[in-house]
């Protein structure tokens, strides 16, 4: 078993998760939009913003081993998604479930991000 076969799944679920949140809101966002109690222009631009990360998180999914400059670009990015996602919080008038899924979706990617960081200390940890 490879020493990045752990990141290199945890990357690729990350990217699949970029493409179906980014498809959802950027399909859907004039129907989540009200649900969500978020102007309809920050739920699409956010969804569509996503597509093209999935694509460069996907890459380095299939990459044998990942360069670590890279994936910690991904996981910065993360948690600045993160932090991003709570600031939003508090600056709009969200709905209960617009509370609920940006919550939800942000703490998803606090844990991508905290297993992408697992990944990448195992990686560093076999070749050392």
């Amino acid at each position: 078993m490879s020493n990045t076969l752990f990141l290199r799944r945890v990357l690729a679920l990350d990217s699949l998760s970029c493409l179906a949140m980014g498809l959802l809101m950027g399909i859907g966002a004039a129907g989540l939009a009200p649900l969500f109690g978020l102007a309809e222009p920050l739920v699409r631009f956010a969804g569509l913003a996503l597509l093209p990360l999935a694509a460069f998180i996907g890459w380095l999914a299939t990459r044998p081993s990942p360069p670590r400059a890279l994936v910690w670009v991904v996981i910065v990015g993360n948690l600045g998604w993160t932090a991003e996602s709570f600031l939003t919080l508090g600056q709009v008038q969200a709905t209960a479930l617009g509370i609920a899924f940006v919550t939800a979706q942000a703490l998803a990617v606090l844990g991508l991000a905290m297993l992408e960081y697992v990944g990448i200390r195992k990686a560093a940890a076999a070749v050392a």
